[in-house]
């Protein structure tokens, strides 16, 4: 059966044969694997089943049908939809809720290096829309778990609003196709009450502004270390630095949710 090559994978390609996605083995297979291996034993249905390898050692997984937002840019109109948001909102809460009693196997390796410890999450780390599945009006879920690791609910989540508000900078998300800044406020708010957020938002923009920093690093370290694919989003990492600088800057009032009703 002949290969179909996917779009995006700009660190880990992948192919579809049939309705199975081929990829490349990583270090961290295994324990990505053992993550999904749960969602499914819990009935999460957002994210891609596991098959097994093929005869080239490569990790089969289900592929998760419908539409993408794809490697064009602006994006397709759906990304920035109030629907669009209140899904991946919901969508983040039974994730974070249903890793709650996940436990890694011991020795399990994550591609950012994190430790997991009891009381934390398993975060998909890049539930981006170039990682989204839109089906039928609705999110369908996310593809590409090589990032997935512990972390804080308010950790993960900070990389969605990042993409999905979004909190991104403003060069970043004009490209996008996102022109209407003066609305980011109420879609933040919608994205977290989509979640059932009960956390301090006033203390939420420090850890977007984190999270945008710690991509920025990773790809910093990633590309220092010779890797072509990392020294190519080194343009990326910038731009992140830009989101946390303008996140920083915006209003306490922003934060507070004051006049987005």
């Amino acid at each position: 059966m002949e290969e179909q090559r996917l779009p995006g994978g700009r660190t880990v390609g992948a192919v579809r044969i049939g309705d199975a996605v081929h990829r490349d083995a990583q270090p961290w297979t295994p324990a990505v694997h053992a993550v999904l291996r749960h969602l499914e034993a819990v009935g999460f249905d957002g994210a891609p089943r596991v098959l097994g390898t093929d005869e080239h050692g490569r990790e089969m997984l289900t592929h998760l049908a419908g539409e993408t937002a794809g490697e064009e840019l602006p994006w397709p109109s759906w990304v920035y939809d109030d629907a669009a948001l209140r899904s991946v909102g919901r969508w983040a809460r039974r994730l974070h809720d249903a890793t709650e009693t996940f436990e890694p196997p011991p020795g399990a390796r994550w591609l950012a290096g994190q430790t997991w410890r009891p009381g934390l999450v398993i975060g998909h780390h890049d539930a981006a829309p170039w990682n989204a599945v839109w089906r039928d009006g609705d999110l369908a879920g996310f593809f590409d778990w090589d990032t997935a690791g512990p972390s804080s609910r308010e950790f993960d989540l900070a990389f969605m609003a990042l993409t999905w508000v979004p909190l991104h900078a403003r060069r970043f998300a004009r490209r996008t196709g996102f022109t209407d800044f003066d609305d980011r406020a109420r879609r933040l708010h919608l994205f977290l009450d989509a979640y059932g957020y009960e956390g301090d938002r006033a203390a939420f923009g420090a850890v977007v502004a984190q999270r945008a920093r710690t991509n920025a690093e990773v790809i910093d370290r990633m590309a220092a270390g010779g890797d072509p694919v990392y020294t190519a989003l080194l343009p990326v990492a910038a731009e992140l630095r830009e989101a946390a600088t303008e996140v920083e800057a915006l209003p306490d009032a922003f934060w507070r949710g004051e006049g987005t009703a």
